[in-house]
């Protein structure tokens, strides 16, 4: 969509911001929601994005009834899919203005659909399984700082761990993550998913997000990298339906099923704040 001429623009927004995958404030994913009529130039999206400084501010406008066409931006750059800040935007749409029903999203990625369960929304993504990759790219241990035992590899590394409590330990050194190959080949720059099975009786798989390359060192709760954790999950455990934790500071909870070749992912959201961004004059 053609952005609007620069003396078009409107001098304010509405801007929301979301902790998403969690029923309680400060904690899940922070994104930031920005409705609006038509596209802003995509370098004054990303300077807000910027400005807002959190893992994902989502833009949408109206593309249909009940459809909306989305994009995300991290502080950095404009990202292809992002589960916590589309499910920030159902928590909008449903609850700021009243949408009900399925919601559905043109993305970067294809269509995306929100379903609305009581207080939980139930984002319907396309799978994306991890492939074996033996040993992942020189310097992937050591900017962990311990050894995976399997690694895999689908958008992103996937580091598989015995324990828990190794993944909860981590301490990784961002920066060389963030100069890690994308391909053991070479490549862009790596974000890497560490993983093992969950040891506390209510979550059957737990997992972080290192993403620096992007702008973002650990990502609280990242649904896009359980569209990768499902399907391996899901051929390890025997079973189409797990309950995954992302074990950040901040961390959060989704409620996950494989379905054929898509990935259902159920979480709560809380809004925390509601107001406008005041937009600079041309």
């Amino acid at each position: 969509m053609t952005p609007p001429p620069t003396d078009a623009l409107p001098s304010r927004v509405p801007f929301f911001q979301v902790d998403a995958f969690t029923s309680h404030a400060f904690r899940g994913n922070p994104a930031a929601v920005i409705p609006l009529r038509a596209w802003l130039p995509e370098a004054l999206m990303q300077s807000m994005a910027a400005e807002h400084n959190l893992s994902e501010t989502a833009f949408l406008v109206p593309d249909g009834p009940g459809r909306w066409h989305l994009r995300w931006f991290t502080p950095r750059m404009e990202v292809p899919l992002c589960g916590h800040a589309t499910l920030a935007t159902a928590c909008v749409l449903a609850r700021e203005f009243g949408e009900a029903g399925t919601l559905r999203f043109r993305t970067a990625s294809g269509e995306l659909r929100v379903d609305q369960a009581e207080e939980r929304f139930i984002l319907d993504f396309p799978a994306n399984p991890p492939r074996r990759a033996h040993g992942g790219p020189p310097g992937l241990a050591a900017a962990l700082g311990a050894v995976p035992r399997e690694v895999w590899k689908a958008r992103d590394w996937i580091c598989v761990f015995d324990s828990a409590e190794t993944v909860r330990a981590l301490q990784p050194d961002h920066r060389r993550i963030a100069s890690l190959p994308d391909s053991a080949a070479g490549g862009q720059a790596a974000r890497v998913v560490v993983t093992a099975p969950g040891d506390d009786g209510r979550h059957d798989v737990v997992s972080r997000y290192f993403a620096a390359r992007v702008g973002i060192d650990e990502d609280p709760v990242t649904g896009a990298a359980h569209v990768q954790l499902v399907p391996y999950w899901a051929d390890r455990l025997g079973r189409e339906s797990m309950v995954c934790h992302q074990a950040s500071a901040r961390g959060g909870t989704l409620w996950c099923e494989r379905r054929g070749d898509r990935v259902r992912m159920g979480g709560d959201a809380v809004l925390y704040a509601r107001g406008e961004v005041l937009l600079p004059a041309a």
